[in-house]
């Protein structure tokens, strides 16, 4: 795949217009990007994905091992054991990064297709704009700096808390808040470890916004649109399937808390109930953020239908008084030559458009998108449910419900 901006820009984004094409990219750009290609851990044109996995999972996960294992020995089952660390550390950093190239395919797939599809050749220049805006807030140092410095406050914030919510291997001391502190290998999780998962969520939102807002930029563009078009979204229905991108992103965060919530399940008491209106809270906002995007085209559909279902419904109008006034008021004698005629063909055309326009959609809705995302949600929070309910019991009470 070709990445002329990322190369020759060298991040700065100065010669984006100059370098623009339809092969675009979402992911390759910024300074964590840069970063990868300085070190070798990714080469321009690849991803090398298995790589930069092993190293971003080794420094977040093996000095805790190391550390655990070489100044607390007898706390390292407690370590190996700790949801909550393998969920956002073994798991969902894998996740993220795969899940960069899934938003990747999907973000040029689409703009290939509105670039053959939805622009004229005399609009080309305002899609190479917005592109190109896209582009150099991709490039831009400033969000990738916010994110890392809100990662650090939101460190120092809830710092207290990760000290009352420790594991024995990430705690030293005993007794009341007061006498307990962070072991090394605790001290190195909530500085290193924990703060490379949450950059890797904020950035994978970061990209989703910049994605959110090309559909803006999108929506406010004059689209080809086809009102009648079978697909029931006036020809854009293929921008539905862009919220499967944000699935692996659910995944990772769904597991991570899926995980926590096992944890206190098992050792702090907690019930499966208490969890269930958080469970709830946290569908709506992943389906919110996956989906409000493509909110975006409602008006624009909306709009469109109305005047489509006007401008159709006079043309069947007048379609269909010309076929009663020649086939059912002055058919006689020519009864013979009713099934060749072209009207029957022309007319059964229209009924069928006019029927696709009166079942457009105006939300690009896509079933596949909402059950991969629902999938990933609901499945990491079933290692939850099996805290406290054992699997088999669900699944035989499910089975005979179905009985």
């Amino acid at each position: 795949m070709k990445e002329e901006l990322v190369d020759t820009t060298n991040g700065t984004g100065d010669d984006t217009e100059a370098s623009l094409d339809s092969d675009i990219s979402l992911i390759r750009g910024g300074p964590f990007y840069q970063a990868q290609l300085k070190t070798r851990l990714i080469f321009p044109q690849q991803w090398n994905l298995g790589r930069r996995i092993a190293v971003i999972v080794g420094v977040a996960w093996i000095p805790l091992f190391l550390l655990t294992a070489a100044l607390r020995p007898h706390t390292i089952i407690s370590l190996l054991t700790d949801y909550r660390i393998a969920s956002r550390l073994l798991i969902a950093i894998p996740v993220l990064m795969l899940g960069q190239i899934l938003m990747e395919s999907r973000f040029r797939t689409i703009v290939g297709q509105v670039r053959a599809l939805l622009i004229a050749p005399s609009d080309m220049p305002g899609l190479d704009r917005s592109l190109a805006s896209l582009i150099r807030m991709r490039n831009s140092v400033i969000p990738e700096l916010a994110i890392v410095a809100l990662v650090y406050v939101h460190v120092a914030l809830s710092f207290h808390d990760k000290a009352a919510f420790g594991s024995l291997w990430a705690m030293l001391g005993a007794g009341d808040a007061s006498n307990v502190h962070p072991s090394v290998a605790g001290w190195y999780y909530v500085l290193v470890g924990q703060p490379i998962y949450q950059f890797l969520v904020a950035l994978s939102l970061w990209k989703w916004l910049l994605w959110a807002y090309f559909l803006l930029k999108l929506s406010r563009m004059k689209l080809k649109l086809a009102i009648s078009h079978p697909d029931q979204h006036a020809g854009i229905g293929f921008l539905g399937s862009s919220s499967q991108a944000f699935a692996p992103i659910a995944l990772a965060i769904a597991t991570a808390v899926g995980a926590t919530w096992r944890y206190e399940i098992l050792y702090a008491g907690a019930h499966i109930t208490s969890f269930k209106l958080p469970a709830i809270a946290l569908l709506a906002l992943i389906l919110v953020i996956a989906l409000g995007p493509l909110a975006i085209f409602i008006p624009k559909l909306a709009g469109l239908r109305r005047i489509g279902i006007l401008q159709y419904g006079s043309l069947a109008h007048l379609q269909s008084s010309e076929f009663h006034e020649k086939w059912i008021l002055h058919r006689k004698g020519r009864e013979s030559e009713l099934l060749a005629a072209p009207e029957v063909s022309t007319l059964t055309d229209l009924a069928a458009s006019y029927q696709n326009i009166e079942k457009v959609k105006p939300f690009l809705f896509d079933k596949g998108s909402v059950v991969a995302l629902a999938l990933a949600i609901v499945i990491p929070l079933l290692p939850a449910i099996a805290a406290e309910i054992p699997l088999q019991v669900v699944f035989k009470n499910l089975l005979s419900a179905m009985k």
